[in-house]
Formats: C-alpha cells, sequence, structure tokens
C-alpha cells in the first residue's frame, strides 16, 4: 500500500461522519474538521455529476440532496451529517434533516453564528455564489440574530479557485471589485460592517487574498473575516461531542483540536473522478487518495 492510500484509510475509531458537497469544494470542510476531530472516520460525497445545483430548482436541489444523505446514511453508515454547500445548505435542509435520521447541520447558520460573535457593529457583508445570495438564506439566518447583511454575488471567484489561480493578479482584481462593490453597497444603506462572511466553500482557500484586498478597502473600518468552513467545523464538533456525551459510550476527546495525523477518509463522486482526485488534494490539503465512483441516478 503507497503513502497515498494509507494517509486516506487512516485509523479513526470515532464515529462516522458524513460530509457533503455538490461538488468537491466542501472538502475545505472537511478539512477544518480533521483538525477538530482527528479520531473520527470520514465519508466525503461530492455528487459532480450533477452540479452545479443552483441552476437547479429548489425541488430539484432538495431531491439529489436528499438521495446524497441517504447514500451516506443507510449506504456508508455515517452518524452525523455536514451539509458541505451552501446551496444546500440554504434550499434543501429541511428535506435532508426529513430524509435521513441522524444529527443533520449545514454551512450557512453556523456562519452567521460566527459572524454575531465577531461582530461589534452588527452590520456585516456576505459573499457567496449568485445562487446562495438569491436564497437570502445568509441575510435571514443574520437577521435572526440582530445583524444586518450586505449579501454579494462574485460568480468569477469559483473558476479562478478551480484554475489554481489563487495569489493571481487577476484574482486579485476581481476581488478587489467585488468587495469594493459590496462595501459601496453597504455605504449606501448607511451601515458601517466590520465583518466579512466568506458563504461560499471554495472562498477559503482565498482567504488570505481577501483579508489584504478588504484591509486596503476598508479605511474606516476593520473588517474580520469569517470563514464559513471553520465556522461549521467548530459547529459540528460540538455537535458531536454532545451527542456522544449524551449516548452510551462518551466519545468527548473528539472534540479536541489537534493534528489530523493519519485521518480515516472515504471520497466518493458521482462523476469525474480524475478531476475529483486532482483538483480535491488542493482543497483539503492533503491527497484525497483514491475517489470511488458511484451512481445515485439521474
Amino acid at each position: 500500500m503507497n503513502s497515498r492510500e494509507e494517509r486516506t484509510e487512516g485509523t479513526g475509531s470515532g464515529p462516522v461522519i458524513g460530509v457533503f458537497d455538490s461538488g468537491f469544494g466542501g472538502l475545505t470542510v472537511l478539512k477544518a474538521l480533521l483538525w477538530r476531530m482527528p479520531g473520527a472516520r470520514f465519508v466525503f460525497l461530492g455528487d459532480t455529476a450533477r452540479l452545479p445545483y443552483g441552476s437547479k430548482s429548489r425541488r430539484t436541489i432538495a431531491r439529489y440532496a436528499a438521495e446524497s444523505a441517504r447514500f451516506l446514511v443507510n449506504q456508508q453508515g455515517a452518524e452525523f451529517l455536514v451539509i458541505a454547500c451552501n446551496t444546500a445548505s440554504a434550499l434543501a435542509l429541511d428535506a435532508i434533516q426529513e430524509a435521513v435520521p441522524i444529527p443533520v447541520l449545514g454551512v450557512i447558520e453556523p456562519g452567521a453564528a460566527a459572524a454575531a460573535l465577531a461582530s461589534k457593529t452588527k452590520d456585516v457583508l456576505v459573499i457567496a455564489t449568485e445562487a446562495t445570495v438569491a436564497s437570502h438564506a445568509y441575510a435571514a439566518a443574520c437577521r435572526t440574530r440582530g445583524l444586518r447583511a450586505v449579501e454579494k454575488a462574485c460568480p468569477l471567484l469559483v473558476p479562478l479557485v478551480e484554475e489554481g489561480w489563487i495569489e493571481h493578479p487577476v484574482t486579485a482584481e476581481v476581488a478587489r471589485i467585488y468587495l469594493n462593490e459590496v462595501l459601496e453597497e453597504a455605504a449606501a444603506a448607511r451601515q458601517s460592517p466590520d465583518t466579512l462572511v466568506l458563504g461560499c466553500t471554495h472562498y477559503p482557500l482565498l482567504r488570505g487574498l481577501l483579508e489584504r484586498e478588504i484591509l486596503e478597502l476598508s479605511t474606516s473600518t476593520a473588517i474580520r473575516v469569517i470563514d464559513s468552513a471553520e465556522a461549521t467545523a467548530e459547529a459540528a464538533s460540538q455537535l458531536v461531542a454532545e451527542v456522544s456525551k449524551a449516548g452510551a459510550g462518551s466519545r468527548t476527546e473528539l472534540s479536541a483540536s489537534g493534528s489530523p495525523g493519519n485521518p480515516s477518509i472515504h471520497c466518493f463522486a458521482t462523476d469525474s473522478v480524475e478531476k475529483f482526485e486532482r483538483l480535491g488534494s488542493r482543497f483539503l490539503g492533503l491527497q484525497v487518495g483514491k475517489v470511488e465512483l458511484v451512481d445515485l441516478g439521474g
């Protein structure tokens, strides 16, 4: 067995945690989970045959997401489910929760909760994909926490990340344009944002670039960047610890942060496994290993 296979097979003896995304951007959430729950076993599914979810109807997204959730639970034994997809979290979280009998956590509520803790002005910015912004899910989640949110769709950032242009001047210029526009919208609404939520699982790869750009553009107030992948992983680790502690076999040690070491990861994709293996390692920060092809139907 080569080192790549050894790394992904791992020796995790904790609960099985299913992680689902319409593609592979959700691997940034898995990366954050690995550091918080190094003893868990992870099963990741990227529904790459049916992406992008954002161009589908709510009903279709709910059906696709529910099928993926059932695969992770019924066929892979997931005991907890993390929806590492903003579109599915925004439009299909209820359908997923109805489809499986285990705890389910999306990415939007944790991101909004982290913003509420970070913001002093209670004005926040959210950048995301067009589908997520159109759902206004972040704005709603922020509003329930007493925040005012200005949302901005940034459709060019995802392809730039997938191209590998993380520190490219073109990416910096595109990011600068988007950030300047959302700051102008906030100013027009007489808001004083001090928090920027990264509402797409691709964006954590651009966090350094975005932090630099927003620092240069925002002259009146320092703006803190909230990585929704990190916020989701923190919320998931707390949920797993609470549920495990309440159960017969306590696994409270899983809530402790630490090196992922030799994690137990099994990745599935519904199409384009070669692309998943190539790009997935960039998002995860380590080799994803052999990705298994699975057919979930049409």
